[in-house]
């Protein structure tokens, strides 16, 4: 059983059909919600160790390393059936947008130190971790998630790239039989 297939088997009906609808999307979040915990395990890791007074590029590192999962991740799995361009094309396209995400995912984290001051000596170290994380972690991914999850779908892996892959492996398929 896939882990969809049991993510539904435990979901009242009237939503079930609703994520069978949107079986892609649900695919995206999961694979958000993994990339979410490498993002921010990389960028702690980072930010409370060498790269303590430098949060903005310890949080683009994170991203970056982020960012090579989840393109492993739903090239695999969210979008597999999707897409249908050469490898190294649909790859860059992949990093564009998601280099373009990542400026979206850091605005709010900048505007939080930089315009806020939100930011030791203005504030407590608590609150700072505290507006770090709720700019960075929350704000900032949640509109970089809606960007990418937009842009995949257009440009990266677009549907009328995978119907023609799709429709190429069921003749192939047909052939062999």
């Amino acid at each position: 059983m896939t882990v969809v297939e049991s993510v539904l088997s435990h979901t009242p009906e009237p939503l079930r059909s609703v994520l069978i609808k949107h079986r892609e999307l649900l695919k995206f979040g999961i694979v958000g919600g993994t990339t979410f915990v490498v993002d921010n395990g990389v960028w702690y890791l980072l930010k409370l160790s060498v790269l303590e007074d430098k949060p903005t590029t310890a949080k683009a590192i994170a991203i970056i390393v982020a960012t090579i999962v989840s393109y492993i991740l739903n090239r695999e799995w969210s979008f597999r059936t999707r897409g249908g361009r050469e490898r190294h094309h649909e790859a860059a396209l992949f990093f564009v947008i998601s280099g373009l995400a990542v400026a979206v995912n850091l605005i709010p984290l900048w505007v939080s130190r930089y315009v806020l001051h939100l930011e030791l000596p203005h504030v407590s170290r608590f609150a700072q971790e505290l507006a770090d994380f709720v700019s960075g972690s929350i704000i900032g991914m949640l509109l970089a998630m809606v960007f990418r999850f937009w842009g995949f779908k257009r440009w990266v892996f677009p549907d009328e790239l995978g119907k023609r892959r799709r429709d190429l492996s069921r003749d192939e398929a047909d052939s062999n039989a």
